[in-house]
């Protein structure tokens, strides 16, 4: 049965609403009194064992009844429930399917070699022992070219962030898109002055920034992701939100989760050897680690 004409025929069997009452609320505090049912019939079905008849019938009366009311409360707040259906389908894709390889798309395909992110180099972490017995991190390109200034975690506690050029570096295998990587490998899209500006400029280069030190307090309370492989989805909301005006926007939050489990695979690594090199492939959307 299709959702919109199971519920044309719920609404048939829709009692009017008392004088003075809000319309939503009925349906409203029956969805939450059958939602608890539906608990509490499963809970039944965990003590009786999963093969009692009984408990699968109640639980799909239940569940039945927690769809009618849902039905309801969507025609009480002027909403279609083939609507419903759809949208959240839409939300789950794009919380949970990474974008195809054939369906990605390049930012630069269409930009001089020059100004496009290279498909693949490797890009080197040096420890580098300073006057006075502070040790920085050089970041080196492919060419031998520093790749930014030399690091420090630039706190009062050690935590390493001086290796997170690697985060950018996950965006950009990954996502296609890095403000910073595109910085610090020389790629701006200057051909463009609009682009360069607002794609690969000072903005958007503090916003990566601004999200990869969000992220990093996260991953600080969450062991940097050892053993973990999801980030919550409030998290993934406020990076979407602070690239709503940029070019990545047309990405799935899944294509985000997947960028920032890739930067810390390859900072943990980092982390551990004290520097190394990292293999930026563009193509396979990986990060390879190998020690100096």
């Amino acid at each position: 049965m299709h959702l919109a004409r199971y519920q044309e025929a719920a609404l048939k069997t829709l009692q009017p609403t008392a004088a003075g009452t809000d319309p939503a609320l009925v349906p409203l505090l029956g969805l939450i009194g059958d939602a608890g049912s539906v608990i509490t019939t499963y809970k039944k079905r965990l003590r009786d064992g999963a093969d009692a008849t009984s408990s699968k019938q109640q639980l799909r009366e239940e569940l039945g009844d927690t769809l009618w009311y849902i039905a309801a409360l969507a025609h009480r707040l002027d909403l279609n429930l083939e609507d419903i259906a759809a949208a959240s389908l839409e939300k789950a894709k794009d919380r949970w399917r990474a974008t195809p390889a054939h369906e990605r798309m390049r930012f630069d395909a269409d930009y001089p070699a020059h100004e496009q992110l290279p498909r693949k180099t490797t890009v080197t972490f040096t420890p580098t022992p300073q006057p006075g017995g502070r040790t920085v991190i050089v970041v080196t390109r492919e060419d031998g070219k520093n790749a930014g200034d030399p690091l420090t975690s630039a706190s009062h506690i050690e935590d390493d962030y001086r290796f997170h050029d690697a985060l950018h570096l996950g965006h950009a295998a990954v996502l296609g898109w890095s403000p910073v990587t595109r910085f610090l490998l020389d790629c701006k899209r200057r051909s463009r002055p609009g682009v360069d500006e607002a794609e690969d400029g000072g903005r958007a280069i503090a916003i990566e920034e601004g999200i990869s030190a969000l992220v990093f307090s996260y991953a600080s309370r969450h062991r940097y992701f050892e053993d973990i492989h999801h980030v919550d989805h409030e998290l993934l909301t406020t990076i979407d939100h602070m690239t709503a005006h940029l070019e990545v926007n047309v990405l799935r939050t899944a294509d985000w989760e997947k960028a920032i489990m890739t930067g810390y695979d390859a900072w943990r690594q980092l982390r551990k050897h004290g520097g190394g090199s990292l293999e930026l492939n563009l193509d396979d959307q990986t990060l390879t680690f190998t020690k100096l």
